[in-house]
Parts: C-alpha cells; structure tokens; sequence
C-alpha cells in the first residue's frame, strides 16, 4: 500500500506553518512554498511518488524502493487516502505523501538502457492511470537528491466530492448555529481573542508535537479527536485503546502494590518460614547435585523461603481472581469506549470496503488459467484448496519447526543451569559456592532474554514468509493470517522458559538414589525450598523488563534514526551543512529520509504479549501491572513522538473497531484464568498449606508444616558414584537427610513409595483448579452481562438520530407528493383548458363548413 512521508528532522517537525511560509526571505518563502504546492503555487500537494532514476555515469542508484507496489494496490490506496488527506489536512500544513513506484514482475530486459526504458515507460502508463482517475500530477525537474525522481499529486475538490459518494460518507443533516452575545465579553472579562492573535498555532502537526508527542504532558489525556484528524481512525484507535488499557492498569498496579506489601508486612510471622530459618530446627538435606554437591543446613534457605513468601501469600489468590475481573471489565470497557469513538467519528455505519483481490492472488489465477489445456473454456476464477495444500503443508511443518527450535533453546538453556550449578560447586571461593542459585537463576533469565529478542525478528520474518506462500486473496485476509502466525510464534518464544519454570521444573527431578538423568550424566534440576515460584518471579520480571526497556523503547528509537542516518548517507547528502540542507532540500525531499510506515501490527503486538505478562502469570507476579503502567506512560510518548517525527505519514484509513486484536485479546484473557489456576494450584504451596492445616495439622495452625513436607533418605541407599565426595562437610557423619517430597520413609515397607498425603494433595490441586477456573469465567461472564456495550447516552442518541431521519425522510416524501399533485393538478386544468378550446375550435370548423357548402349551392 501507498505509505505517506511526514515532516522529519527533528526541529523542523515542531516549525509551524506560518514561520515556515512568512518568517523568510521572498526566495526562501518561494522555494518553501514551492515544496508545499505545485509551481503555480496554488495547488498543495497531496502524495509524492518516489522512483529510482539511472545515475549519470551509468550506474545504478543505490537507493531502491522501500515497497514494491502494484498498480492496483496503489491506485485503489491513492484512491482511499486522497480523501482522508484532502478533508483532514486541507488548511493545515501537509507531511506529503509518498509512494513508492510500482515495479513490473515480469522478466525485465538484460540491457541497463532497456531495463531504464521499460521502466519509464510503465511509469508513464501508470501516470496516465493516475491522470484517468482525476488526479492531477507534476514531475520534480529540479530534485536535490541523486538517483532519486519525485512525481507530485494533486487531488482535486471535485474528485474528493466523488469519492466521497462512493464511500458514502454522510452530511449533516441540520446546521448547528451556536448564539453569541458580547454579553460574555464583559462577563468573563475577555479581553483578547486567541483566534486573532498572529502566533496562533495553525499546524496541526506542531500541535501535536506539542500537546502529544512531549514527554512534558504525560500526565495529560491524548487529544485523540487529533490524531484520528491528522493520521486517520485506524491509527486514532489504536492510541485510544493504548490510552485506556493505561488507564486501566492504575488500579491494577494499586492491588498489585497491596498485594506485595501485604507480603512484606506479614513476612516475620509467616511460620513456615520461621521454622526454615529457625536455628534449633537442625535439619539435614540431601545435596543438590552429584559427587560435588554435599548435604547442607535447611536453615541456609532462609532468605529464599522469606522472598518467596513475599509472592506467595493467601493474598495472590485474590489478586489472581481480581485480575480476572479486571480483564473482563477492561475488555467491557473498550467495547463502550469503541461505540463512543464510532458514534463521535461518524462510524456507526461504517461498512468496510469490498476488498479487491491482491496483486499475487490475480497473478497465481493467470499463471492457473494459463496452465490449463488452450481448449478448455472454463475460466478460473479463484485457488482452490488443491492449489493451496502445498502452501498449507509448509506452513503446518514449519511453524512446528519454529515451535521445536523454541522447546530445544528452553531445553540448552536447561543444560546450562545444570552444568553451570556443577561447575560453581566445585568452585574453591566460598563466595561463589554460597550465591550459586542466585547466580545460575539470572544469567540463565538473561540468556532466555536475549534469545527472546533475537528469534522475534527471525519469527517475524518466518511469519511473513509463511503468509505469502498461502497467497491470500485481499489484503485483509493477508494481514489476519501474518497477525495469527506472528503472535502464535512469539507467543511461545516469550512463554515457553516461563512455563517450563512454572510447570515442569521440579517435577521431573525423581527421588535421592533414583534421580532421573539427562544424556545419562546430567541430573534434572530441582526448585528450592521455597518453590519455583521465587525462580519464576525472577524469569517474568528480566523477560518483562527487558523486552520493555530494550526491545520496545531502545530498539523504537535507536533503529529509526539509524536508518534514517544510512538513508542519509547512502543519498551522498553528506556534504551539505545542516542549515544549508534544510535550505536546500523541499519538504518532501526531506521527508524522503524519514522511515517508512511499517503497519500497526508491531505496535498491537508489542501490547499483546505485556497483557500476557500482566495476566498470565499474576499470580506469581503482583508487580507485574505496576511495570506495565510505568512503561506504557513512556510508550504512549514515545510512540506520538515516533509518528510524528520519525515516521512518514501513514495512508489515513477508516476502521470501526481493532480488528482481530480484539480477539486475541479475549483469547488471553481466557487462558490466563486457566494458567492462574494451576499456577496457585500446583507451582505454589497454596493448596498444601490448606490441605495441612485443615486435615493434618493437630491444633488447626501452620506450626510442623515444614517437616511434614519432607520425606527422608537413608545415604547408604544412594547409587554408586552419586554419593557426595565430601559427607563431613557439616563436622559430623550424616545418616539420614530430608528431601523435599510425599514419599514413605525407608524403615517403612514400602520404602520411598508415594505416601497418601500426596494423593490428598494432588486431589485438592485438581479440584481448586476446576472450582477456581468455572467460578471465575462465570464471575466474568456475569461482568460482561451487567456491563451494556453501548453506553445510554449514545444509545439515545442514535435512536434520536434515526427518529429525525425517518422524519426528515418522511417530510420529503410529503413534499414530493404535494409537488406531483400540484403537478398532476395543473396538468388536469390545462387538459381541460385545452380540451374546451379544441371544442370551441371544432364547433367553430363544423359552422364554417356549413357555411361554405350553403353558399355553393
């Protein structure tokens, strides 16, 4: 599609109209105008068409198209926008539109000067395209930029009234006159009017550099009424929803707060963590890794047991149902915001446009029809699923490839911590035998991190891939089908190691004297005393952090100015000074620099997987809003600022609602009750806890929780070569250690079988699981009952508006019969006038008949 070029270097962005077109001199403020307008100055520009020129010398410019568009495409996107830009912008300063050239798929002549002719002649029949539309164009003779031609379009007021009637955009039905009185004047003591004051701000873009895109006005709302009026009401409701899923997250993050605090307040009388790290209780646990590992003290735990319980607390059960409601009524309160926008926006009965077949698809059917036999008459008209079965086999086999390289980076990240942890162990400084969960949990967290941010580009690009092999019809079904493989994709790529952490680490470990081996020599790590929740909590916040700080705000402002910067270079601009190129250089010459409109789908991705981090996980989490909240109050900035300064303007489109986010969205929602659920359930010590003090606990307290929770190991039961090298580590020999498990005790008769409390255990998970996951869906389909989608007022509002219309419908109709029987009236009296003359004609003919044959007698 057509992208469009906006204002770019920085502090010419914020340049109001005026300054630039009267603050210079008359060459200056020629040449200026000059950029905005054709040659005679009176017609503004509205799109600019790129295209690569050959260079003098012969060769090649380097510069190519950024998009390579199709005739159609970019007739049908010239054809959309030219209306939003001409009813948006007219009277206020343009960032010009440009395109780029569509470029011929067939094969193209081996000889440079034919290759160069063959191009300028399909420039020249797209042109003549262009001009039978209506549009009117004008070449750049005078260019600044080597190797680079710029056609200028001017849509004219006449072809923005057609297309109008074709996109059957309404007018208002009745003038709204406000009443003035000076009495106001002297009431409210105006002195001066604003509107009259010569540096009255008449550029819409610099207003919104100044009210949007600052980092001064976070505090502010968006003046989205702005930004749907300059970039369209496609990219207006992205930065609504962003605007209010912030706004939804401030009370998310106070309970969140609470929550934690309440962790905090209630950690020193928590009593299984003081019975952890109370020095009497002298238990001794088995080691944690073979040969170099030896038994160690319980009490050594402390500070892991007291930060778990800091995430782990009757609190989060709460906050794990309350983010559940939260997203219902998040997902409730855009649909009303979205019918405010529709009705305020002139959407409501907005139908989209016929889709007409993609370029690719049209190609593909001719390369069918022509493979078919010459005798055959039947005309293919579309693929069917035999012609896309290839494409649909690729896409299954290589999104499986994709997901298993996933599981494999998650399961070498698993190698690593365990041969790592081997390797500290055996370290001489007591330092680092003493930090070795630490140590091994974060560089691990790191590792996943930046193998997240790498596998998102190529998944990103293997997604695109993939959807243009499917060869989709409309660029609709296109962009569905890249969103639902791009977010497949990265959804595992951003989960797996933390659902790995939350579900299965732990749990394949085995028992002491039967552990289960990786390769046969690397042992299944365990979670500590505390559980995997602590380790989980450090995995969610390093992937949230991260992606946040470096992949949406350092790579959104880093990689757009650097490619600007190479885009600079590579034009050989580079010996003008910076005054003398602005001088020199016309707005959309300047705007050739800026990056192109690469879509929304980053943008609604980006936000997709945080709302993961924010609910699917929680329950280990509380904080996780809190850092949601104070990221996006920066990514709602920085995003304006991106748009307005970094970006050419996009093609503006009409659009009543987000599309297939919506869906995703309450997809997650769904599945984060379910994660939820067994998160409580099975990765915290929630249910053992209740299931302790309610059914073994003999004064109904948390007090022996601890030891019930251990099973023991005779030592002369371990395996050959497994035992620890050094046993009098601890100054005494050990007998019996304790491992964290429901297993019968070795003088028992089944030895180290599953003991009964394990399965009390694990039914109690099951059944909280399915309690918690049908009580809190329905709780949230009752939310989504209660809560109408269409707000009251614009409710009667609409049938206010559809009241008049049948009115005024009806009114005309009236009319139009009172005007036919006035009509049908004066026929009849004429008829009768003239019948009564034909009459007298005829009685008057008949007597002077008469008359002459008396005479001839």
């Amino acid at each position: 599609m057509a992208t469009n070029v906006g204002h770019g270097e920085g502090d010419l962005a914020v340049q109001s109209c005026k300054d630039q077109l009267y603050a210079l001199t008359p060459e200056e403020n020629i040449h200026c105008q000059h950029g905005l307008y054709f040659q005679d100055g009176q017609r503004r520009v509205d799109y600019v068409l790129t295209y690569p020129v050959k260079k003098p010398g012969g060769g090649r410019s380097s510069r190519q198209s950024t998009h390579l568009l199709t005739e159609n495409a970019v007739a049908r996107s010239l054809r959309r926008g030219v209306h939003s830009r001409g009813i948006h912008s007219r009277g206020e300063h343009p960032r010009h539109h440009q395109a780029q050239r569509p470029k011929d798929s067939s094969s193209l002549p081996s000889s440079p000067v034919a290759d160069e002719d063959h191009k300028a002649f399909r420039r020249e029949e797209f042109e003549g395209k262009l001009r039978d539309t209506g549009l009117e164009l004008e070449k750049d003779e005078d260019t600044k930029i080597p190797g680079v031609g710029f056609v200028k379009i001017h849509a004219p007021w006449t072809i923005l009234c057609r297309e109008a009637e074709f996109m059957k955009l309404k007018m208002p039905t009745k003038r709204v006159r406000p009443t003035f009185s000076s009495l106001s004047l002297y009431l409210y003591k105006i002195s001066s009017l604003v509107i009259m004051q010569p540096d009255t701000v008449d550029c819409l873009l610099q207003l919104l550099y100044e009210e949007w895109a600052n980092y001064s006005v976070f505090y502010k709302y968006q003046p989205i009424g702005l930004v749907r009026k300059y970039f369209g009401e496609k990219i207006g409701l992205y930065f609504a929803w962003l605007g209010l899923y912030t706004q939804m997250l401030i009370p998310a993050s106070l309970v969140g707060v609470i929550v934690f605090l309440y962790g905090c307040a209630t950690v020193d009388d928590n009593i299984p963590s003081m019975e952890i790290c109370h020095p009497r209780n002298n238990i001794t646990m088995c080691p944690l890794c073979d040969r170099v590992c030896s038994y160690w003290k319980l009490s050594t735990a402390c500070g892991t047991a007291r930060a778990s319980h800091l995430f782990d607390n009757p609190a989060t059960v709460f906050f794990s149902i309350f983010m559940a409601l939260w997203a219902a009524m998040f997902m409730e309160h855009w649909k009303r915001r979205q019918m405010r926008l529709n009705y305020e926006w002139d959407l409501t009965g907005f139908e989209d446009e016929e889709d007409h077949p993609r370029a690719e698809y049209e190609f593909r059917v001719m390369q069918k029809s022509l493979s078919k036999d010459q005798k055959s008459q039947h005309k293919v008209e579309k693929l069917n699923y035999q012609d896309r079965l290839p494409a649909y086999m690729t896409n299954i086999v290589m999104m499986l490839l994709m997901i298993g390289v996933t599981f494999a980076i998650v399961f070498g990240v698993i190698l690593y911590r365990i041969s790592t942890k081997a390797a500290l162990h055996m370290s001489s400084n007591p330092t680092t035998r003493n930090h070795v969960q630490l140590t091994v949990k974060t560089t691990a967290a790191i590792i996943n991190l930046v193998v997240i941010l790498i596998l998102d580009e190529v998944y990103g690009a293997v997604a695109r891939w993939l959807t243009v092999l499917e060869v989709p019809k409309t660029d609709k079904s296109f962009e569905e089908r890249l969103i639902f493989k791009t977010f497949i994709l990265k959804f595992f790529n951003a989960f797996t190691p933390i659902i790995y952490i939350a579900f299965f680490r732990g749990r394949l470990v085995g028992r002491p004297g039967s552990y289960l081996y990786v390769f046969e020599s690397y042992r299944m790590e365990e979670c500590a005393h505390g559980g995997c929740l602590m380790e989980l909590c450090i995995q969610l916040s390093i992937t949230m952090l991260g992606k946040q700080l470096i992949q949406n705000n350092l790579f959104e402002i880093g990689i757009p100015k650097l490619k600007k910067l190479i885009r600079y270079i590579r034009s050989k601009q580079g010996a003008f000074q910076e005054e003398e190129r602005q001088k020199k250089l016309q707005r959309y010459e300047a705007d050739h620099f800026l990056e192109p409109f690469a879509g929304l789908t980053p943008e609604y991705m980006e936000m997709i997987i945080q709302f993961g981090f924010v609910t699917l996980f929680v329950a280990s989490f509380p904080l996780a809003p809190l850092f949601a909240l104070l990221n996006n109050i920066i990514e709602i900035r920085l995003d304006a600022k991106k748009f307005v300064t970094e970006l050419r303007r996009p093609v503006a489109a009409r659009a009543k609602d987000i599309g297939i986010w919506y869906n995703i969205l309450r997809g997650v929602a769904k599945v984060a009750v379910i994660i939820n659920a067994f998160v409580i359930s099975f990765t915290s010590d929630f249910i053992p806890r209740m299931v302790y003090q309610y059914m073994y606990s003999p004064d109904g307290s948390m007090h022996g929780f601890v030891n019930h929770t251990l099973s023991y190991f005779n030592v002369s039961h371990f395996q050959e070569g497994k035992e620890t090298m050094d046993p009098l580590q601890l100054g005494y020999p050990v007998e019996i250690c304790r491992y964290k498990d429901y297993r019968e005790p070795p003088w028992s008769t089944t030895p180290y079988e599953i003991s009964k409390e394990f399965w009390a255990v694990l039914a109690v998970r099951l059944a909280f699981v399915i309690v918690f996951q049908n009580v809190v869906m329905l709780m949230s389909d009752v939310v989504d009952w209660l809560i109408p989608d269409i707000p009251k007022d614009i409710s009667l509002q609409i049938h206010k508006e559809k009241i008049l219309l049948v009115d005024l419908f009806m009114k005309e109709e009236q009319g139009k019969v009172h005007i036919l029987e006035s009509r049908t009236s004066a026929v009849g009296k004429e008829n009768c006038s003239s019948g009564n003359n034909n009459n007298s004609t005829m009685a008057h003919q008949r007597s002077g008949l008469h008359t002459n044959s008396t005479n001839s007698f």
